[in-house]
């Protein structure tokens, strides 16, 4: 290799690594303030559930082991 090829390779190589700690600093400043900011509690319900408040009770069902399975 001649010394301009090392030189282009030695200029993209410092190009690639500076995208890379920059993009890196980014993600974690926005990950790190997106935890300082409160949890919503904002959710949808299934359309079947609208019905359904807070403390009913729900049909549970459960069946018995068969001795016979095992």
């Amino acid at each position: 290799m001649n010394e301009i090829t090392v030189f282009v390779y030695l200029v993209f190589f410092i190009g690639v690594f500076g995208a890379t700690f920059a993009f890196m600093w980014k993600m974690m400043t926005s990950t790190l303030q997106s935890l300082d900011n409160p949890i919503k509690k904002s959710y949808s319900r299934h359309p079947e559930m609208r019905d359904v408040q807070d403390g009913d009770e729900l049909l549970v069902f459960k069946p018995l082991e068969d001795p016979d399975d095992k």
